[in-house]
């Protein structure tokens, strides 16, 4: 493995002090219990080790990754294709066609991600070999026992019978792994109270009555302007109801909830992920393991009843180095035990503008992988047809039926009445502004 060539494929100089550290610990086929905060490369921290241990002669797959969120398993994929090595890496997880994943899986992946009910699923249909298996990943292992996986991850690792190899990974302190792990002589690498990686956050108190919380939180957005923000509820109602009256007054936002369909779900992380949105409002469900980009601002809405939760929320911001800011908002009648005494008080005692939109919309177009469309297509479409210039577009993501690209705003009406209705490679396509 050429880790000179790996660092220049997947953007750094070189790996960090833990995941030096966990890849000198995992040597051997090392079993190790990786903890270190949220934010830290804790996905490169094990792909590194399980990339240098793969066979290129061995067909099948050879390394299983489980993670308790699609959105994680998604954005692993993501990373190790960054990395551009001659392995195939697929992941499955619940909500994606499942004739797809059986299909891909015939010439199966040497790397395979997902979630523990998916993987169950194919297990039990015996679309893949697990005996073929020598690494094991537990990603966000924690999170995993939290959710309930304990049935499916138990019966998954049953079957892998000659894995020697295991990774578990958490943000949080362990105090008893299950059995069935089947950790054999494990070394702990814990970095969760190293200075190095520990968050650079700067954390204010912003005080309010309850019958204000809503028009408090309105004021704190438009003071903070236009950042990117993640505003976290406890409670599904309370995004919904959060993302109406922000929507009322004018300031676009995203929500992202478990009650909301996978693609509403997707849709959301994509617009945030392309700065169509600076703003996005969630549960906890977005505290860990989203494949999102790095925000200067955390506002607790609510704030959750237990301080790991606390403690992964804030882990979204001042990642790898960066520093962020962290408010928390909190009624008279709140006290929270984990919250420190003497925080620095925001005044929001001004007059704030509502935040402009931002520079890009995201633009639907009904074609995809499965239509052999990539994303130098779309550029090429967008360049010909669109009469577009290289800064007009952003980040583009092709699905397996569609395709979504951020434009910018100005000239989203022009591209739109040109384009729609016109062949890309070869199939006529509509295209829409993404809702």
């Amino acid at each position: 493995m050429d880790l000179e060539l790996l660092y220049k494929n997947i953007g750094i100089k070189e790996m960090n002090a833990m995941q030096k550290s966990a890849f000198k610990a995992s040597d051997n086929q090392q079993d190790i219990v990786l903890l270190s905060p949220t934010g830290s490369g804790k996905t490169l921290a094990f792909l590194i080790p399980i990339l240098r241990d793969l066979k290129p002669d061995v067909k099948g797959v050879q390394c299983l990754i489980l993670v308790p969120a699609r959105e994680l398993a998604l954005q692993i994929e993501s990373v190790f294709k960054s990395m551009k090595v001659d392995f195939k890496v697929t992941c499955c997880y619940g909500g994606h066609n499942t004739k797809i994943e059986q299909n891909t899986l015939v010439e199966a992946p040497a790397v395979l991600i997902g979630t523990p009910g998916r993987i169950a699923y194919h297990l039990r249909n015996e679309n893949f070999d697990p005996a073929i298996a020598k690494a094991l990943v537990l990603d966000e292992f924690d999170k995993a026992l939290e959710l309930g996986f304990q049935e499916d991850m138990s019966f998954i690792i049953n079957q892998l019978i000659n894995v020697n190899h295991r990774i578990l990974t958490s943000a949080t302190e362990m105090q008893d792994i299950p059995e069935f792990v089947g950790l054999e002589n494990d070394k702990t690498v814990s970095y969760l109270k190293n200075k190095e990686v520990k968050p650079d956050l700067h954390m204010k108190l912003v005080n309010t009555i309850s019958e204000d919380k809503l028009d408090t939180l309105f004021n704190l957005i438009c003071k903070i302007g236009n950042k990117r923000m993640l505003i976290f509820c406890n409670h599904r109602d309370a995004v919904d109801r959060i993302s109406n009256l922000l929507n009322e007054k004018g300031i676009a936002r995203e929500s992202f909830h478990g009650g909301m369909e996978q693609d509403e779900r997707e849709r959301a992380l994509l617009k945030f992920r392309n700065d169509s949105v600076r703003v996005l409002i969630t549960t906890d469900l977005a505290a860990r393991g989203l494949d999102i980009p790095e925000v200067d601002s955390i506002i607790h809405y609510q704030l959750p009843p237990k301080e790991a939760a606390f403690i992964h929320r804030n882990g979204r911001t001042a990642r790898m180095n960066a520093k962020g800011s962290v408010y928390l908002i909190i009624s008279n009648d709140e006290n929270f035990p984990f919250v420190q005494a003497g925080l620095p008080i925001e005044n929001l005692g001004g007059t704030y503008k509502i935040p402009v939109r931002t520079p890009f919309q995201t633009i639907y177009i009904s074609a995809g992988k499965k239509d052999k469309i990539n994303k130098v297509d779309i550029v090429g479409f967008l360049f010909k047809k669109g009469n577009l210039e290289k800064q007009d577009i952003g980040i583009i993501e092709v699905k397996d039926n569609t395709s979504y690209v951020a434009i910018n705003r100005q000239k989203v009406p022009d591209v739109l009445k040109t384009l729609n209705g016109l062949k890309l490679k070869n199939k006529k396509v509509k295209m829409q502004i993404a809702y």
